[in-house]
């Protein structure tokens, strides 16, 4: 519901994962949008998320001189900065992250409807 949110995704990529049958492999997952990313961090703690939102808008502050017009240039630039995808290895039908990774939808331009895809091979 914020304009700057960080969700933790990690439980929706590992349905698909699981609902896909596929053992070992590599799960990808894409955001196609221009204002939002996505990353891999902590998720055990929320303050973790909270941080990185609050650093970003210190370095890309929304209201700047920016030549872009409709009003959302710092979370095209965010969304360039944190990347689009993210490549997770599979093992045992479960996604390969470390004990405190999660996988982290980053909303910049929000609040927005929003789609992710995920692919596994």
């Amino acid at each position: 519901n914020a304009q700057t949110q960080i969700l933790d995704i990690t439980a929706q990529v590992q349905k698909v994962v699981s609902e896909s049958g596929i053992t070992e492999g590599l799960c990808c997952v894409f955001v196609p949008h221009t204002t939002a990313g996505v990353t891999i961090n902590e998720n055990a703690d929320p303050s973790v998320k909270q941080d990185i939102v609050m650093e970003l808008n210190k370095i890309i502050p929304f209201d700047d001189n920016y030549s872009h017009s409709e009003g959302n240039s710092a979370a095209h630039i965010k969304a360039s900065i944190i990347g689009s995808s993210v490549n997770i290895p599979l093992k045992n039908n479960n996604l390969l992250l470390g004990i405190w990774q999660g996988i982290c939808f980053c909303e910049f331009d929000g609040p927005r409807t929003r789609k992710f895809y995920v692919k596994i091979a």
